[in-house]
């Protein structure tokens, strides 16, 4: 582990965000004492507590653990989503503990490992899980911190030895740039963050910046079209790697992968959606590059189960599909609509989707009426604040109004399962990166007639 071997007590402030819990997981199995604070209580946390990890709902100093107040050489890892006035943030800056962002201790853990780093605005946790999973099964000793529950291994962390890290490189915060690949891919440089970084081109230029970090010795694979210098990589088009040959059997993909040197055949992927093409693709070709047996891949790739709220399906019958998905900008919100239509063609579609943050909503608000108008029907909850306090006039009434279809409604999250059911809808799909993946199990259950 290296640069925290002498810290014996971490506490992270923020502890159930995905990438914390994943290095607080790190941690705890390298024999660190490791709690932490989060304002509410959810699965994630509830399972950090039966692996041992402490978790507060509490912001009290009073109510930290003894070990973290006890001893000021604590490590302390907090997230930029929390807010600056938080009385233990205070607490331990006024005391003078050893204080890092999440970022920053991701960075140093690569810095002492051949690390690989998969970047983009979209598609950035199923390729780092997808290759995690593939380096794993084809025998390599890896650990992977990902931004998603993999389901193959029913977490975030997969600890598989230390030859290499796979990790999921931010662009939000800049978090990235704190990072040192060896391997990286940037998958997607659509505009996002803009609360952070105010430009669509402020943002080309971190992901340029976070290119630059890879060494000459180094490789950057890039989805073909976006302008940056590397090997490209796409779905049945001129890249340098590339999907070809593709069909569909049985809701799976079919497809050979077409590099430069040689064509491999044999390819099987079950996750839908030309987007997830494009992430397989990606993931096999680093895959490749750090030196995984070509001819194992195909096998690695089709036990691939995908990743949680990731076009999760939660109910799959021939008369009633219940889809959930993390979906929380427009060229998402479109690419789940293209993988529902390809599975499940002439069905009638009610997509529910709860919005992330004003200012995402205010800055896409066109993107998202036009993706969202794609459905057949639609339910619309209220904006999920997460970070932010609310911005004036912008609301999901005020983005109702914008959507053309007809079919739209808005919904309160206490009345979802009923009014979801009422509609007797084929196909449900649940989009957003709220607290909506919270009501999903709630939901299933309405629609199974489990209650």
């Amino acid at each position: 582990m290296g640069h925290y071997d002498n810290i014996q007590n971490i506490y992270f402030i923020g502890i159930g965000g995905i990438g914390m819990s994943a290095l607080a997981r790190y941690f705890s199995a390298r024999g660190k004492n490791v709690s932490g604070f989060d304002k509410t209580e959810t699965q994630l946390t509830r399972e950090l507590q039966k692996e041992g990890i402490e978790v507060i709902t509490s912001p009290k100093v009073e109510d930290l653990p003894d070990a973290i107040l006890e001893d000021k050489q604590s490590l302390i890892v907090y997230t930029p989503a929390i807010p600056l006035d938080h009385a233990q943030y205070l607490h331990f800056a006024a005391d003078g503990y050893t204080m890092e962002k999440r970022a920053a201790v991701l960075g140093n853990l690569t810095k002492g490992h051949f690390t690989l780093a998969v970047a983009g605005t979209h598609g950035k946790t199923t390729t780092s899980s997808m290759l995690a999973h593939l380096l794993k099964v084809t025998g390599s000793s890896i650990t992977a911190f990902l931004g998603g529950i993999a389901e193959n291994y029913h977490s975030n962390l997969i600890l598989d030895g230390d030859r290499a890290m796979v990790v999921e490189a931010d662009e939000f915060d800049r978090s990235f740039l704190k990072l040192a690949p060896n391997i990286a891919a940037i998958t997607s440089m659509d505009a996002d963050h803009l609360d952070i970084y105010g430009e669509d081109s402020q943002i080309k230029e971190s992901f340029n910046a976070f290119a630059a970090l890879v060494p000459k010795d180094g490789k950057l694979f890039y989805a073909n079209g976006l302008p940056l210098k590397g090997t490209s990589v796409g779905v049945n088009d001129d890249a340098d790697i590339a999907a070809v040959n593709i069909g569909v059997k049985n809701g799976s993909y079919h497809f050979d992968l077409r590099t430069k040197e040689k064509t491999y055949t044999g390819f099987e992927l079950s996750l839908p959606g030309k987007h997830n093409l494009q992430n397989a693709v990606t993931a096999l070709a680093m895959a490749m590059e750090y030196g995984a047996p070509p001819e194992f891949l195909a096998t690695a790739l089709a036990s691939f189960k995908g990743v949680q709220r990731r076009f999760s399906y939660r109910i799959k019958r021939t008369d009633l599909v219940l889809i959930d998905d993390y979906a929380h900008h427009p060229a998402e919100i479109a690419a789940v609509h293209q993988a529902v239509q390809e599975m499940h063609p002439g069905k009638r579609v009610l997509a529910v989707f709860q919005p992330h943050l004003f200012s995402r909503t205010r800055d896409f608000a066109e993107g998202f009426a036009d993706s969202l108008n794609l459905f057949d029907e639609l339910l619309l909850m209220d904006i999920y604040p997460a970070r932010e306090k609310p911005i004036d006039g912008i609301s999901s009434e005020w983005l109702l109004k914008m959507i053309k279809n007809d079919k739209k409604e808005l919904v309160q999250k206490e009345d979802l399962s009923e009014v979801i059911k009422a509609k007797k809808a084929e196909v449900v799909v649940l989009m957003g990166a709220g607290d909506i993946g919270e009501e999903v199990e709630k939901i299933r259950k309405e629609l199974s007639g489990e209650n």
